[in-house]
C-alpha cells in the first residue's frame, strides 16, 4: 500500500491550512488538525476524548507549538511551513518530515486502538548530536461543541515525566507522560488571550476563544530513535503498559489484519477505503449504560459514528453505510453487532434518527432509517447466512411494518386510500433531506416521498421473503401490502412530461431530484422496468457530477450552485443543488442494472481517488458544491461518503 502524498515542498502553502488530517481511537474520539499546525476549526486538537454521559466527546488538548533547538542555540519552528518537506499518509498514519539544513525530523500521530490516548512521535532521521525537541501544549477544556470563551483556570502537578492538568470535577485529568531522553517539564505558564477558528468564524459559529499553556516540554533527539509524549485520560497503569515502539507495532499489526482481512492489498484506493472505513466504526462509548445492558446479553455493542468532526451515530447514516464499512470490507461481526444493537433502540416501530452528543436517549424523527435497516438486514444475511441473528430480528421487523401501517409518530402511515406510505410533521425533517436552521424545514417533503416509498415497498418484499423463507403464516399479509405499494407507485409517480418521477405526492412536487433513483436502484425495484433507462438517462444528464449527485436540477428556481457562507446560507443550499458522494452509490447501481457495464460504471468514481489527497487527506468529504472545481465542503470525513464509493469500487473491480 503506497504512503498517500497530501502535501511537498513547493505545493501551495495555503493547502497547509485547508488539508487536514484525522486519527480515531474505535470510541469517537480523536486527534485532528491542519497539516501545517494551525488550528482552523474548534473542533481540531491533539486529544478530543470520548468519555460518559453527559459529557460525551471532549476536547483535553488542544494545540502543540512545536520548535527544535539546534547544538548552536538555533530554534527551528516546525509548526508552519517553512520546515516542512513534505506531509504523507502512510496506513493512515499521518507523518511530517521536517528538513533544515542537515537536520531531518520526523513526525507520527497515532491512537491506540480503544484508549482516549494519543502518542506524538518524532524521530531524528539525519543530524549532529545534540538536537533538542521543544514542546509547548495548550488547553482549554471543554464539551466538543462547547464555548470557546469561557476560562480555564488548571491545576499542574508534576512527576518528574509526568505531568498532569486538573480543570476542576466537570473533566477527567489530562496526563501527559514524556517519553524521551533528558525529559523534563518546566512551568512557564501562558496565555493566548484570543485564538480566531477561521473556518468556524467562515461558516458562522463562534469562533474566538483563549488558550493557556502551562509549560515547555524538552527532551534530547537520539539520531534514529523515537521520542515524544503521551496525552491521555487513561490512568497511569494504562499509559504505561506500552513503549512507543509496542505502540506503534500494536497499530501497524492491527492495520495490516484490517487489510488483509478485506482482501485488497494489490488495490491502493482500495486499501485507503479500507483504512477510512474503520475511523466510523465505533464502540458507543458515551453511553455506557447502554454499553453495559447490551453486553449483559452476551453481545458487543458497536455503531457508526455518521460523519467527523461534529456528527454522532445516526440511524440512516448507519444502516446506509453499513455495507460499505463491514460486509465490503468482511467485518461481519461487527455488522451484526451494529444490527443488534440498534434492534434494541426500536421504539413504536422506529429506529432512532440520531444521539445526541453527550446524552444517553435517542430522537427518532426519521421517516426512512427505519426502512434503511430493512435494506442492511437484508444485505447482512445475504453475506454471512446469519440465520440465528435473523431469527432474533424478524419479530421487531414485523412489528416495524405492523406500525407503520396503523401508523406511528410524526404522522408516518401507510395511506389506507393508497397503500403507499407517507409522513410529515410541523417542524420536522423527516427524511434524509433534513437541513433546519431557526425553525426553517428548508425541504420538509412532507407527504409521500419518492425514496420512501422505494425503501418500504423495498422493505416490504425484504420481509416477504424472510416470512416465506421461514413459513410464517403473515407472508401473505405482507405480500398484499407490496403488490399494492407497487402498484400505486407506478400510477402516482411518474410524471410524463419530464420522463421521470414526481419527488413528492400528493403535493405532485415535480422537482428534479436524485431521490427517485432508489426506485431502481434497492434490491426490489419499485419501478416499472419500462422506465428505468428514461430516469436513469435524465438523472445521469442533470444531476451527476464527478463526485457524485447534485441534490437538484440545476433548472430549478431553488438551484444553489455553491455550499458556503453562514449556517443558513447553507442549509439553504444542503439538498438544493450541492453534490453528495454517497449517492454515487445507488445511481451505480441503478446504472448498471440498465447498462451492466462494469467499465462504464467505474467512470462515475473516476473522481474520488483525486480527491483523497485533498480536504482530509485519506477519506471523503460529505458535500460538494455542484459547480466546477466541485470544492469539498461539510464534514471532511463522512461515513457514508466513504461507504458508497468503496462498496461500488470494490463491486465494479471484482
Amino acid at each position: 500500500m503506497k504512503p498517500l502524498i497530501g502535501w511537498q515542498r513547493g505545493d501551495s502553502s495555503e493547502a497547509l491550512a485547508t488539508r487536514e488530517w484525522l486519527v480515531t481511537n474505535g470510541l469517537g474520539g480523536y486527534s485532528s488538525g491542519t497539516i501545517g499546525g494551525s488550528c482552523t476549526r474548534r473542533f481540531h486538537g491533539w486529544l478530543i476524548a470520548a468519555l460518559a454521559a453527559p459529557l460525551g466527546r471532549t476536547m483535553m488538548l488542544n494545540h502543540l507549538e512545536e520548535w527544535v533547538i539546534t547544538p548552536d542555540g538555533s530554534h527551528i519552528e516546525l509548526t508552519g511551513s517553512e520546515a516542512l518537506e513534505e506531509f504523507t499518509l502512510e496506513c493512515g498514519i499521518p507523518v511530517w518530515r521536517y528538513a533544515h539544513g542537515a537536520i531531518r525530523i520526523e513526525k507520527r500521530v497515532v491512537m491506540p486502538y480503544g484508549q482516549n490516548t494519543t502518542h506524538v512521535i518524532f524521530r531524528l532521521l539525519e543530524g549532529p548530536e545534540g538536537v533538542t525537541l521543544k514542546l509547548r501544549p495548550s488547553v482549554h477544556f471543554r464539551p466538543h461543541e462547547g464555548v470557546l470563551a469561557e476560562p480555564t483556570p488548571t491545576t499542574v502537578i508534576v512527576n518528574g515525566r509526568e505531568v498532569e492538568l486538573r480543570e476542576s470535577d466537570r473533566y477527567p485529568t489530562l496526563r501527559i507522560a514524556l517519553a524521551g531522553d533528558n525529559a523534563r517539564f518546566d512551568e512557564e505558564p501562558h496565555m493566548v488571550e484570543q485564538v480566531i477558528y477561521m473556518i468556524e468564524r467562515d461558516r458562522g459559529y463562534d469562533h474566538e476563544g483563549p488558550l493557556w499553556s502551562p509549560g515547555v516540554i524538552r527532551m534530547t533527539l537520539p539520531l534514529g530513535r523515537n521520542v515524544g509524549i503521551v496525552a491521555s485520560v487513561e490512568p497511569w497503569d494504562v499509559i504505561r503498559a506500552m513503549t512507543i515502539a509496542e505502540v506503534l507495532a500494536a497499530d501497524n499489526e492491527r492495520r495490516n489484519k484490517l487489510l488483509a482481512k478485506a482482501d485488497v492489498l494489490d488495490d491502493d484506493v482500495s486499501a485507503n477505503l479500507v483504512i477510512a472505513a474503520d475511523q466510523f466504526l465505533i464502540q458507543p462509548h458515551t453511553r455506557s449504560a447502554d454499553e453495559a445492558r447490551i453486553a449483559a446479553a452476551g453481545d458487543t455493542p458497536r455503531t457508526v459514528i455518521a460523519g467527523y468532526h461534529w456528527f454522532t451515530d445516526w440511524g440512516r447514516d448507519t444502516m446506509i453505510s453499513l455495507e460499505g464499512l463491514t460486509l465490503a470490507t468482511q467485518r461481519y461481526r461487527e455488522a451484526g453487532s451494529i444490527l443488534r444493537t440498534f434492534a434494541t433502540y426500536i421504539r413504536d416501530g422506529l429506529i432512532p434518527n440520531m444521539f445526541p452528543e453527550g446524552e444517553h436517549a435517542g430522537l427518532y424523527h426519521t421517516a426512512d432509517a427505519t426502512m434503511w435497516f430493512f435494506h442492511a438486514v437484508a444485505r447482512y444475511v445475504r453475506s454471512t447466512g446469519d440465520r440465528v441473528t435473523l431469527q432474533m430480528l424478524l419479530p421487531k421487523m414485523i412489528d416495524i411494518i405492523e406500525h407503520h401501517v396503523r401508523g406511528t409518530h410524526f404522522n408516518i402511515r401507510v395511506d389506507p386510500a393508497d397503500g403507499l406510505l407517507s409522513q410529515g410533521a410541523e417542524g420536522y425533517q423527516l427524511t434524509w433531506m433534513d437541513a433546519k436552521v431557526d425553525g426553517w424545514v428548508v425541504t420538509p417533503r412532507r407527504g409521500k416521498a419518492v425514496e420512501i416509498n422505494a425503501l418500504y415497498y423495498n422493505a416490504l418484499r425484504i420481509l416477504q421473503g424472510f416470512l416465506e423463507e421461514e413459513g410464517h403464516a403473515t407472508a401473505s399479509q405482507i405480500r398484499a401490502l407490496a403488490d399494492r405499494a407497487y402498484d400505486s407507485f407506478n400510477e402516482r409517480f411518474w410524471y410524463d412530461e419530464g420522463q421521470y418521477l414526481y419527488d413528492v405526492v400528493d403535493a405532485n412536487d415535480a422537482a428534479l431530484r436524485p431521490n427517485q433513483i432508489f426506485s431502481i436502484a434497492l434490491d426490489h425495484p419499485v419501478l416499472d422496468r419500462s422506465r428505468w433507462e428514461r430516469v436513469v438517462e435524465v438523472v445521469q444528464r442533470e444531476l451527476v457530477t464527478p463526485v457524485g449527485l447534485r441534490s437538484l436540477s440545476r433548472n430549478h428556481p431553488d438551484y444553489k450552485p455553491y455550499y458556503d457562507g453562514d449556517l443558513r446560507a447553507r442549509d439553504a443550499a444542503y439538498h438544493q443543488g450541492t453534490v453528495w458522494s454517497w449517492l454515487i452509490g445507488p445511481f451505480v447501481d441503478a446504472w448498471m442494472k440498465v447498462h451492466d457495464d462494469r467499465t462504464g460504471a467505474l467512470r462515475f468514481l473516476e473522481g474520488f481517488p483525486p480527491h483523497l489527497t485533498e480536504a482530509c487527506i485519506g477519506t471523503i468529504s460529505e458535500v460538494f458544491d455542484a459547480e466546477e472545481p466541485y470544492t469539498p465542503r461539510g464534514c471532511v470525513a463522512q461515513a457514508w461518503s466513504v461507504a458508497e464509493v468503496l462498496r461500488c469500487w470494490n463491486a465494479l473491480r471484482a
